[in-house]
């Protein structure tokens, strides 16, 4: 397909210019361009087609830089980054030293807010609004927030601040796709759905506007009948109440109509509230008919699609979460599945097939997740928690005071632990360990291959109190897993090698990295299982017959696995050099997950070189 237009524009003025049919054109090659550039690097296909005629608007009609545009997410920010300047870059995204698959404040000054979590943008373009306000600057702020993460409560706890802050250039876009990453659940979308169903209402609308606009008296009846009458069948009445200026349902397709809808709500003061109504997938018929597949799919042939790899690939974490989580679902009545917006990414469609009445998906509610399970709990069932580690952030205090503080029978599997690859640092799961392991009544486990993941989810889940187990994004080392429920002792190792001078103890599945350097210097091995409770007694064993001891984990540094052992030796009175291995103070990019753990030391051969440097090792 011809890029000869797209190959012009090299930054939003270079738009400009154009006319609406040149738009309509550069649209047309600008998603043809998204398509085939993602087939070959992988990345966020369905959430990006759906945009590209909003994005062109926004660019067109707003003076950015100078104007803010936030995407919340982000994950449909390409076309945005292709039209500010990095369309070459797009043949490295994601990759190591490569642009990012999210909008990146050093990256581009076109990225005026780093996002990459949901439900943010509201907030930060308040933010932006009120000091531009303040400091004498006029210029103009626009979050874009699709419909999943309108679910979230922070996005509505910004909407009531921003309508009741005056003298502001806020305007919020609901990019209304009708579905998040998983299919878009609650009632605020059923609402949205029953307005797009409704649809007769603008029509009908319209057709009474021509006709009584020659008899202003019943006009003006009209009118005030239909403010009366339009919250029954449009969210209007919802987002004027908070204050805001409410315009749409729009086509976010048709740049007649947003381009005209954009140069009008540009002129208007306070907070407003446009909705935009898009397709994801849009113009490129595989994507459309199953957006969820294209949502973030690797490498593919677009004339052809994805298709099933030749030869299975190894079984990954998640599959092997979502298959214990059938069993164990099977075996006690009592559990029941939670995830926060993430069925197929946690490996739960299965079991929502299998246990519809057990299965409950909050929406983009971390807090609410967690406080939920909390509930559950009270009442005597058994509550499993699906969720990535990096978004359990956002539910840390409804951790801390609604599981841990009140002992509660919580059991949170921690997807994607560790570092992610070509998402990078926003997703990384690098600080589980070390914000679980400082709160009362956790466990904390960290099994090094699938098969202990079993085990030790099995092992949590039977353990009367909150417990979390991690696991890294993919596939280990592809031990077999057994079938069958069986538990190990909780805050109990297992020496997986001995050997001389030092003992390697490894958090985690970076234990097959840990055993061939091992190997390659004669070093013991344990595999520590639990990072809290701890097994004190076998770091002390390790600690007595080794002339020191090296720690591993797959998370940070500060205040992790190794800091529990450190801490341990100390109030042990033991006094032996100690050499900490993990990830380092620092936000690491996006890049190959394999080349990321070499680059900070923790593959096999990372590993060696570190021990022979602290322990001067020939």
């Amino acid at each position: 397909m011809s890029t000869e237009l797209l190959d012009r524009i090299h930054s939003p003025a270079d738009l400009k210019p154009l006319d609406r049919r040149e738009l309509k054109r550069l649209s047309d090659e600008l998603r043809g361009f998204i398509v085939q550039s993602v087939s070959k690097t992988g990345g966020h296909l369905s959430s990006n087609l759906g945009t590209v005629e909003l994005t062109v608007a926004l660019h067109y009609v707003y003076d950015t830089p100078h104007d803010r545009i936030i995407w919340d997410v982000g994950h449909q920010s390409y076309p945005h980054k292709i039209l500010t300047g990095r369309k070459d870059g797009m043949a490295h995204l994601r990759q190591y030293g490569g642009i990012s698959g999210f909008p990146k404040r050093s990256e581009s000054e076109y990225d005026a807010f780093g996002t990459a979590h949901s439900s943010t943008s509201i907030s930060a373009a308040l933010g932006m609004a009120v000091a531009s306000r303040n400091a004498g600057v006029s210029r103009q702020h626009i979050a874009v927030i699709g419909d999943g993460a309108m679910s979230a409560g922070m996005a509505f706890e910004a909407m009531n601040n921003a309508g009741v802050t005056h003298d502001i250039n806020l305007l919020v876009i609901l990019n209304d796709n009708d579905m998040s990453i998983s299919p878009p659940v609650g009632a605020l979308n059923r609402y949205l759905a029953r307005l797009m169903s409704g649809q007769f209402y603008a029509a009908a609308k319209n057709v009474g506007r021509a006709v009584l606009q020659h008899m202003p008296p019943v006009l003006e009846l009209a009118r005030r009948f239909e403010e009366h009458a339009k919250g029954m069948v449009t969210p209007a009445t919802l987002f004027e109440e908070m204050g805001f200026n409410y315009v749409g349902p729009i086509d976010g397709h048709d740049l007649d109509a947003l381009i005209p809808t954009l140069q009008n709500m540009r002129a208007l003061k306070g907070p407003q509230f446009l909705h935009v109504v898009t397709k994801k997938g849009q113009g490129y018929k595989l994507a459309e008919a199953d957006p969820v597949l294209y949502h973030g799919p690797g490498k593919f042939d677009p004339a052809i699609g994805i298709q099933k790899a030749a030869t299975p690939p190894k079984t990954t974490f998640t599959q092997v979460f979502g298959r214990w989580l059938i069993d164990m679902a099977e075996h006690d009545p009592r559990l029941n599945g939670i995830t926060p917006a993430m069925r197929e990414g946690s490996g739960m469609v299965e079991f929502e097939r299998r246990f519809p009445t057990r299965y409950f998906d909050v929406g983009i509610a971390e807090q609410h997740a967690v406080t939920f399970a909390a509930g559950i709990a009270c009442e005597g069932q058994k509550p499993v928690v699906a969720i990535y580690s990096t978004f359990l952030q956002r539910g840390y205090d409804q951790l801390i005071h609604d599981v841990a503080l009140q002992d509660l029978d919580v059991t949170f599997a921690l997807d994607r632990a560790g570092l992610v690859g070509a998402d990078g640092a926003t997703h990384a799961g690098n600080y589980d360990i070390a914000y679980l392991r400082c709160i009362p009544n956790m466990v904390v486990a960290t099994p090094s291959d699938e098969n202990e993941t079993r085990l030790l989810l099995t092992t949590c889940y039977q353990y009367p109190g909150p417990a979390s187990v991690r696991y890294p994004r993919g596939s280990g080392c592809g031990a077999e897993v057994h079938a069958g429920l069986d538990t190990v002792p909780v805050g109990r190792g297992i020496v997986r090698r001995r050997g001389e001078k030092l003992a390697l103890l490894v958090f985690g599945t970076l234990l097959p990295a840990a055993l061939k350097a091992a190997d390659a210097l004669n070093l013991s091995v344990v595999d520590m299982r639990f990072v809290k409770p701890i097994d004190v007694e076998l770091i002390l064993e390790m600690a007595s017959k080794h002339e020191g001891l090296v720690t591993i984990e797959e998370g940070c540094i500060m205040g992790g696995a190794g800091s529990a052992v450190a801490e341990t030796l100390v109030q042990a009175g033991v006094v032996l050099p100690l050499l900490q291995l993990g990830l380092p103070d620092r936000f690491i990019d996006h890049g190959d997950q394999n080349a990321l753990l070499a680059d900070v030391g923790l593959d096999a051969a990372g590993i060696e070189r570190s021990i022979r440097m602290r322990f001067s090792l020939a």
